[in-house]
């Protein structure tokens, strides 16, 4: 069984900065991507950005500049640097894993950008 545990949501202000990260565990045959979605109210779940086992990187187009992700492969966790944070950026924000037969999903971490 595969569990990812995510962390580092929380609130901040406008302009600042979160670390997310997401540590993957449990019996993980290779890893093709492991990456992040957000999901704001009313909205539907879209691709923040992911990162292969390359270290190839892909991000939504609106956030390239303010977000960075990054893995650990021996520790199987990836991490979302976050910055200059607007209102807009508020949503759930969701660890993605897929492997070669499989995807899991994360429980989830909010973040809400509010001064």
């Amino acid at each position: 069984q595969v569990q990812l545990v995510e962390s580092g949501g929380g609130l901040v202000q406008p302009g600042g900065s979160l670390r997310l990260s997401c540590a993957a565990s449990g019996i993980i045959f290779t890893i093709k991507t492991m990456g992040w979605y957000r999901q704001a109210p009313g909205k539907e779940r879209e691709l923040v950005a992911d990162i292969n086992s390359t270290g190839n990187t892909h991000y939504a187009d609106s956030l390239k500049g303010r977000y960075t992700i990054s893995r650990d492969n021996a520790k199987n966790t990836v991490y979302l640097q976050m910055n200059s944070l607007k209102p807009e950026d508020t949503a759930v924000y969701y660890c993605k894993l897929v492997t070669a037969f499989n995807s899991y999903w994360g429980q989830g971490t909010q973040v809400t950008v509010s001064s």
